[in-house]
């Protein structure tokens, strides 16, 4: 039993040398010893680019309303006669311009939508986890 252990012992050492030395003999990669010479710094031409004065605005900002207009509506170009058609249904142009003074004037008439809709919008922020159902009387 003692020899066998050897043996197997010995194979496996064997084994495990004769691995590392064809490692380093068999080498097939790159040597990352070898040293590249570096292309020398080229300085680039000169575009005659004038200096932005102090003060002025920069050529190339645009607003950040603007570009969110562009991103959703594609900017200056034409509608299609989907979207011109769908717009003219909408009524674009029949609102008026003063509805926010006509709305807050106390003369308005309203509808009552009842209590539970002022309920609703009188009740307080948060999550609803502290809501209770009212049962009807």
């Amino acid at each position: 039993m003692r020899k066998a252990t050897t043996l197997i012992a010995g194979l496996a050492l064997v084994t495990l040398a004769s691995g590392c030395a064809t490692n380093k003999v068999g080498r097939s990669g790159p040597d990352e010893f070898a040293v590249a010479r570096q292309a020398p710094l080229v300085i680039p031409p000169d575009f005659s680019l004038t200096p932005p004065r102090p003060g002025a605005a920069r050529a190339n900002d645009v607003s950040p309303n603007a570009q969110a207009l562009d991103a959703l509506f594609g900017g200056t170009a034409q509608r299609s006669a989907g979207e011109t058609a769908t717009i003219a249904a909408a009524g674009v142009d029949s609102d008026d311009p003063g509805i926010r003074s006509t709305v807050g004037d106390p003369g308005t008439t309203v509808v009552d939508k009842g209590a539970t809709t002022r309920d609703v919008v009188a009740a307080p922020e948060g999550d609803g986890q502290n809501a209770k159902a009212a049962t009807p009387k």
